[in-house]
Protein backbone atom coordinates (compact mmCIF):
# COMPACT_ATOMS: atom_id res chain seq x y z
CA UNK A 1 0.00 0.00 0.00
CA UNK A 2 3.33 2.36 1.01
CA UNK A 3 4.19 2.12 -2.72
CA UNK A 4 0.65 2.32 -4.28
CA UNK A 5 0.40 5.65 -1.98
CA UNK A 6 3.68 7.47 -2.78
CA UNK A 7 2.82 6.30 -7.03
CA UNK A 8 -0.20 8.06 -6.84
CA UNK A 9 1.26 10.91 -5.20
CA UNK A 10 4.07 10.91 -8.03
CA UNK A 11 1.47 11.04 -10.52
CA UNK A 12 -0.21 13.52 -9.96
CA UNK A 13 1.11 16.92 -11.99
CA UNK A 14 0.29 19.71 -10.23
CA UNK A 15 0.28 19.41 -6.69
CA UNK A 16 -3.64 19.09 -5.16
CA UNK A 17 -5.28 22.66 -4.76
CA UNK A 18 -8.84 22.17 -4.80
CA UNK A 19 -9.99 20.96 -1.02
CA UNK A 20 -11.46 17.93 -2.50
CA UNK A 21 -7.61 17.06 -4.08
CA UNK A 22 -6.57 17.53 -0.40
CA UNK A 23 -9.43 15.38 1.37
CA UNK A 24 -7.98 12.81 -1.08
CA UNK A 25 -4.55 12.47 -0.03
CA UNK A 26 -5.91 13.36 3.57
CA UNK A 27 -7.72 10.21 3.44
CA UNK A 28 -5.12 8.16 1.61
CA UNK A 29 -2.11 8.94 3.81
CA UNK A 30 -4.97 8.47 7.03
CA UNK A 31 -5.97 5.28 5.93
CA UNK A 32 -2.12 4.15 5.05
CA UNK A 33 -1.19 4.92 8.86
CA UNK A 34 -3.97 3.83 10.36
CA UNK A 35 -3.70 0.67 8.78
CA UNK A 36 -0.04 -0.11 9.91
CA UNK A 37 -1.09 -0.27 13.92
CA UNK A 38 -1.94 -3.99 14.05
CA UNK A 39 -1.30 -3.89 18.12
CA UNK A 40 -4.63 -5.49 19.60
CA UNK A 41 -6.41 -5.62 16.25
CA UNK A 42 -8.86 -2.82 17.10
CA UNK A 43 -11.07 -1.06 15.33
CA UNK A 44 -10.66 2.62 14.09
CA UNK A 45 -13.55 3.71 16.98
CA UNK A 46 -11.86 1.38 19.91
CA UNK A 47 -8.44 2.40 18.84
CA UNK A 48 -9.88 6.08 18.99
CA UNK A 49 -11.69 5.95 22.08
CA UNK A 50 -8.40 4.14 23.93
CA UNK A 51 -6.64 7.00 22.76
CA UNK A 52 -8.90 9.47 23.45
CA UNK A 53 -8.58 8.04 27.32
CA UNK A 54 -5.25 7.62 27.13
CA UNK A 55 -4.27 11.05 26.28
CA UNK A 56 -7.46 12.64 28.38
CA UNK A 57 -7.79 9.97 31.56
CA UNK A 58 -10.50 8.89 32.78
CA UNK A 59 -14.48 10.24 31.21
CA UNK A 60 -18.30 9.20 31.90
CA UNK A 61 -19.20 7.32 29.32
CA UNK A 62 -21.22 10.05 28.20
CA UNK A 63 -18.46 12.72 27.60
CA UNK A 64 -16.90 9.38 26.11
CA UNK A 65 -19.32 9.05 23.78
CA UNK A 66 -20.22 12.53 23.23
CA UNK A 67 -15.92 13.10 22.25
CA UNK A 68 -16.07 10.45 20.01
CA UNK A 69 -19.11 11.32 18.17
CA UNK A 70 -21.00 8.54 18.52
CA UNK A 71 -24.33 7.21 20.64
CA UNK A 72 -24.41 5.98 24.39
CA UNK A 73 -25.10 2.56 23.52
CA UNK A 74 -22.61 2.58 21.16
CA UNK A 75 -20.08 3.24 23.20
CA UNK A 76 -21.78 1.45 26.09
CA UNK A 77 -20.71 -1.47 23.76
CA UNK A 78 -17.61 -0.72 22.63
CA UNK A 79 -16.45 0.17 26.40
CA UNK A 80 -17.80 -3.35 26.97
CA UNK A 81 -15.41 -4.86 24.83
CA UNK A 82 -13.01 -3.24 25.52
CA UNK A 83 -13.17 -3.71 29.16
CA UNK A 84 -13.05 -7.71 28.66
CA UNK A 85 -9.95 -7.41 26.41
CA UNK A 86 -8.80 -5.78 29.88
CA UNK A 87 -7.92 -2.45 28.31
CA UNK A 88 -10.24 -0.44 30.03
CA UNK A 89 -12.10 -0.85 33.68
CA UNK A 90 -14.75 0.84 34.98
CA UNK A 91 -14.49 2.38 38.41
CA UNK A 92 -16.97 4.52 40.64
CA UNK A 93 -16.64 8.92 40.42
CA UNK A 94 -15.65 9.97 43.33
CA UNK A 95 -17.46 13.14 42.47
CA UNK A 96 -20.38 11.65 42.28
CA UNK A 97 -21.70 8.38 43.58
CA UNK A 98 -24.31 7.35 41.24
CA UNK A 99 -21.82 8.04 38.47
CA UNK A 100 -19.03 5.59 36.30
CA UNK A 101 -15.89 6.30 34.79
CA UNK A 102 -14.04 4.46 32.13
CA UNK A 103 -10.40 4.83 32.59
CA UNK A 104 -7.49 2.60 30.89
CA UNK A 105 -5.92 -0.16 31.85
CA UNK A 106 -2.33 -0.39 32.02
CA UNK A 107 -2.60 -3.08 29.73
CA UNK A 108 -4.51 -0.86 27.47
CA UNK A 109 -1.81 2.02 27.98
CA UNK A 110 1.16 -0.29 26.00
CA UNK A 111 -1.51 -1.22 23.25
CA UNK A 112 -1.69 2.44 22.86
CA UNK A 113 2.00 3.21 23.07
CA UNK A 114 2.30 0.47 20.53
CA UNK A 115 0.00 1.16 18.22
CA UNK A 116 1.28 4.66 17.87
CA UNK A 117 4.80 3.58 17.32
CA UNK A 118 3.47 1.50 14.95
CA UNK A 119 1.48 4.48 13.25
CA UNK A 120 4.68 6.83 13.58
CA UNK A 121 6.86 4.33 12.18
CA UNK A 122 4.31 4.00 9.22
CA UNK A 123 4.29 7.54 8.83
CA UNK A 124 8.02 7.73 8.98
CA UNK A 125 8.59 5.28 6.06
CA UNK A 126 6.73 7.49 4.01
CA UNK A 127 8.25 10.76 4.50
CA UNK A 128 11.69 8.72 4.12
CA UNK A 129 10.15 8.45 0.34
CA UNK A 130 9.82 12.90 0.19
CA UNK A 131 12.92 15.25 -0.83
CA UNK A 132 14.42 17.07 2.28
CA UNK A 133 11.96 20.11 0.98
CA UNK A 134 8.96 17.59 0.66
CA UNK A 135 9.32 16.26 4.31
CA UNK A 136 9.91 19.90 5.47
CA UNK A 137 6.72 21.68 4.07
CA UNK A 138 4.97 17.91 5.23
CA UNK A 139 5.50 19.02 9.02
CA UNK A 140 4.92 22.33 8.32
CA UNK A 141 1.58 21.73 7.47
CA UNK A 142 0.61 18.59 9.80
CA UNK A 143 1.46 20.69 12.97
CA UNK A 144 -0.15 23.53 11.53
CA UNK A 145 -3.51 21.83 10.93
CA UNK A 146 -3.21 19.85 14.27
CA UNK A 147 -2.81 23.63 15.85
CA UNK A 148 -6.02 24.85 13.74
CA UNK A 149 -8.13 22.05 14.45
CA UNK A 150 -6.96 22.08 18.37
CA UNK A 151 -7.63 26.02 18.34
CA UNK A 152 -11.38 25.15 17.15
CA UNK A 153 -12.15 22.61 19.43
CA UNK A 154 -11.28 24.39 22.16
CA UNK A 155 -13.63 27.63 20.64
CA UNK A 156 -16.26 24.90 20.25
CA UNK A 157 -16.08 23.86 24.00
CA UNK A 158 -16.02 27.15 25.06
CA UNK A 159 -19.06 28.07 23.09
CA UNK A 160 -20.44 24.60 24.31
CA UNK A 161 -19.81 25.65 28.05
Amino acid sequence: MHNALMDWAREQETPPTSPDDLIVAVERMVRYVRQSARTGSLSTAASSALGRLEREGPQRLTELARAEGVSQPNMTQLVTRLERAGLVRRTADASDGRGVLVAVTSTGLEVVARRRAERARALEQLMEDMTGPERQATTTALLALARVVENRQETSEEHRA
